[in-house]
């Protein structure tokens, strides 16, 4: 049995490292690539729905329907863009999509709120984006109510006043939600199609059999070939957060040291899925639609955009078994929340585990390649 060596393993990561300086096309993936795709994301997502474009058809003319629709537009979630007179100029702006939201106030509504009955109103919405529907769905309730008791109540003041209190992200910026997300996602992709070419390129060059002559062990080949992308991964794991914290201004309220203790298992796992992937694919295209293929789940399950609350049992049992939902949730706990070691050592311990066991098979594959 041949025992460990460092010089072995350094020789291997030193000619990795040459692997990859020599390759422009890495380069770029490595330090350009994250960089743009998190200005794309960081300024294009956005779930804080405002400004939504609406028309309106005033068929009272009223002192009361103009203060009901000056109260709309006080909201700030809905812009009237357009004025019609009739039923269908009404539908039209909604179908041709000119509008998301269309109201109509009738002819009787100051006449009915005179004589004490109920005036109703008819509020359209545009189902097409769901976001934009139940924003709009949720301010109309609220206003309608509130307009109902104040004019019943007159000078006094409400009964009851609900006053909600955002703690941590008291602007509900869509960034302070995204971004520490987006990092881990991000992070995942280069991780993974980085080491997933690792042992391809070797194939395609026909270098693997010459590699696998000499006395270099499976350990020795999977721990030099990891070294210098848990090196990269972390850096560009730095500068992606420097980025969120001078250019997108998301306050960091816990231990970034912390959160980077907790991202290096992540690391280790992502970059041990990538070398069994190589293991697996014959050429750096093949390796590229499976590390992809293991990126969509966890976008999609990970709570990067979707709540797990809101999944069927099912689908949040599978999006336990992802360790990209372990690290957004440290994530965001860390950087949003302020949550230190005694909330996230459980956290620590799973991805801990999800690292050795992702690092061994891909270790045992190696063997029995050799064998």
């Amino acid at each position: 049995m041949i025992a460990f060596s460092f010089q072995r393993t350094l020789s291997v990561a030193r000619k990795e490292l040459l692997h990859i300086l020599r390759d422009p096309q890495t380069l770029l993936f490595t330090l350009i690539f994250p960089i743009m795709e998190l200005f794309i994301l960081g300024y294009a997502i956005d779930l804080n729905v405002r400004h939504v474009r609406t028309v309106i058809y005033d068929e009272a003319g009223t002192q009361e329907s103009r203060q009901l629709l000056q109260r709309f537009e006080n909201s700030q979630d809905f812009d009237i863009t357009a004025r019609v007179f009739n039923d269908a100029e009404l539908n039209q702006a909604i179908i041709a999509g000119k509008a998301r939201v269309a109201i109509k106030i009738p002819r009787d509504y100051s006449q009915k709120l005179e004589a004490g009955q109920t005036a109703q109103i008819l509020v359209l919405i545009d189902g097409t984006e769901s976001s934009v529907a139940a924003e709009a769905v949720n301010v109309g309730n609220a206003l309608a109510p509130r307009e109902s008791l104040e004019r019943a109540l007159g000078d006094r003041p409400l009964p009851v006043e609900a006053r909600p209190r955002v703690l941590f992200n008291p602007d509900t910026r869509s960034a302070n939600f995204f971004i520490p997300g987006l990092m881990v996602i991000l992070c995942q992709m280069m991780a993974t199609l980085l080491s997933a070419n690792a042992i391809v390129r070797e194939k395609e060059n026909g270098t693997l059999e010459q590699l696998f002559m000499t006395p270099v062990t499976p350990g020795e080949l999977i721990l030099g070939k990891m070294t210098p992308y848990v090196v990269l991964s972390t850096a560009e794991f730095c500068l992606i957060a420097l980025i969120m914290r001078t250019v997108f201004a998301v306050p960091v309220a816990g231990s970034f040291a912390l959160l980077l203790t907790m991202t290096l298992p992540f690391v280790l796992t992502m970059l041990g899925l990538g070398l069994l992937i190589s293991t697996k694919a014959s050429t750096r295209d093949a390796a590229g639609q499976l590390s992809f293929a293991t990126l969509l789940p966890s976008v999609f399950l990970s709570g990067y955009v979707f709540s797990l609350d809101s999944m069927p049992w099912f689908f949040r049992m599978l999006a336990k078994g992802l360790p990209t939902t372990w690290l957004i949730d440290a994530s965001r706990g860390i950087i949003l929340r302020g949550a230190g070691w005694p909330a996230l050592w459980f956290d620590a311990a799973v991805l801990w585990a999800m690292a050795l066991a992702a690092i061994a098979v891909a270790s045992f594959k190696l063997r029995k390649r050799l064998a």
